[in-house]
């Protein structure tokens, strides 16, 4: 309950920034061009707003909804989801938004699109000053990467330490901003360049390319990090301790198979979970006994532990993280550093979430779409303000990609529709107009019901 807490106070607190400075950039435009604005919420208020503020002498009146799943600005003269029809019945007035010119309105429709990707440039160059680049290198990754049986197939061996592929040389395997570009790479290389055994190998990849969603979500992934099974520390009263588990003893053997790496007790234990499933309760605690094979660190002896697991498939061992088994690089910025290096990083994100979008019309890419339940789970279980303002970036690129999408009812269909007006110099008629909002808000709600319906079934996997 207190993850839950943490990670949703952490995408409440995010959502809230963001929303209030996307329909801020709508709020400045209309107002730098004397359009008036009746409303700027946060969040929506159907049947019911919690707070609302009118300050004196002022057209626009704040308030604070309920529903933590959006915003907007109502402005005046516009059709938009608020669906004034007796507003549009009467003349137009000159502080309304359909009585200024057609430039005048674009710029306060794509306002709230430039925020939220000027915000997240923003963000990424204050965390690279604030707190500098650390990453561990490929290169340096001395145990390489574990594959599975697809990999193996193609050619790749565990412990090839990938070096760079016909398109570029690999930087470093991180998956902090979602899919890690190493897999990107990957997915449209013709060959790749690993070192094996001290010597550089190529490997040749398939002609048609590969699936990068498969590639990231079988199970085991395609490849992950090697990193032995060496243990930080154990937990207090849990079987680990109690069997006589040490920091820096490794597991060799889990249930009588064998175990390299973190990757491999991963697998192990998810496949004592799938078979508790179903289990009837004398059976499943009959499984959660488990042997364990300990090489202990202060004299290397072997020992095959029986111990329990506990309820959540647990013994008591903290893992090592990657940054202890390998050396990491840590770049300090300055200021002037900073800001060309957090640009480049802001178009680099905005580059692979276009590259990742052509999967979306597959059906590994529609069961991944999601909604606040996805989006929350990628907060971190403790407050982390580097990785909260990491993130927060990451999702105000996306919400900018989104809303500039050419649907009804988003600001990207407000913009096609004024781009045609500017393009052929006719106005769509209100009704049109209208029409097409009922339509976009219509396709909207299916989209969420959609996401939240992969959220639930996530969730229930």
């Amino acid at each position: 309950m207190e993850i839950f807490i943490i990670r949703a106070l952490q995408l409440i607190l995010c959502l809230s920034i963001l929303v209030v400075l996307h329909e801020g950039g709508h709020f400045f435009f209309a107002k730098l061009f004397k359009i008036r604005v009746e409303k700027f919420c946060l969040f929506f208020d159907p049947w019911k707003t919690l707070f609302k503020f009118k300050p004196k002498n002022s057209d626009t009146e704040y308030c604070l909804g309920w529903l933590p799943v959006g915003g907007y600005v109502k402005i005046s003269g516009m059709i938009d989801e608020s669906m004034d029809k007796e507003q549009m019945k009467q003349p137009p007035q000159p502080w309304e938004f359909r009585s200024h010119p057609a430039w005048q309105r674009l710029l306060v429709m794509i306002g709230g699109v430039l925020v939220n990707f000027l915000l997240a440039l923003f963000i990424y160059i204050a965390v690279l000053f604030v707190w500098g680049e650390s990453y561990i290198p490929m290169q340096s990754m001395k145990y390489g990467m574990q594959f599975n049986e697809e990999a193996k197939a193609i050619g790749f061996h565990d412990g090839d330490i990938l070096i760079g592929t016909d398109q570029k040389k690999f930087k470093n395997f991180d998956t902090r901003d979602g899919i890690s570009d190493a897999y990107r790479t990957l997915s449209t290389a013709r060959f790749v360049t690993v070192m094996r055994n001290g010597k550089q190998v190529n490997v040749k990849m398939p002609e048609e390319g590969l699936n990068m969603l498969q590639m990231f979500k079988s199970n085991p992934p395609f490849m992950l990090a090697y990193f032995p099974a060496v243990i930080d520390s154990v937990i207090a009263d849990m079987p680990a301790e109690k069997a006589g588990i040490q920091a820096g003893d490794r597991i060799l053997g889990l249930n009588g198979q064998k175990v390299e790496t973190w990757n491999d007790y991963s697998r192990v234990l998810m496949q004592i979970s799938e078979k508790l499933v179903d289990a009837p309760t004398d059976d499943s605690i009959a499984m959660r006994h488990v042997s364990v094979i300990i090489c202990h660190a202060e004299n290397n002896a072997v020992d095959t532990l029986a111990m329990m697991l506990t309820e959540n498939l647990q013994i008591g061992v903290i893992q090592r993280n990657m940054h202890q088994c390998y050396k990491s690089v840590n770049h300090d910025y300055n200021l002037l550093e900073s800001i060309p290096a957090g640009i480049s990083h802001g178009v680099n994100v905005l580059k692979g979430y276009l590259a990742d979008l052509k999967y979306i019309f597959t059906k590994e890419g529609a069961n991944s779409v999601g909604s606040f339940g996805a989006i929350g789970s990628m907060f971190p279980t403790s407050w982390d303000w580097h990785r909260f303002w990491e993130l927060t970036a990451f999702i105000s690129i996306i919400l900018a990609f989104m809303n500039i999408l050419p649907i009804p009812a988003l600001d990207g269909g407000h913009v096609l529709f004024l781009l045609c007006e500017i393009i052929l110099r006719r106005k769509p008629s209100d009704k049109f107009l209208e029409y097409a909002e009922m339509a976009g808000i219509g396709l909207l709600m299916f989209l969420m019901l959609f996401a939240l319906k992969n959220d639930i079934v996530n969730f229930l996997l």
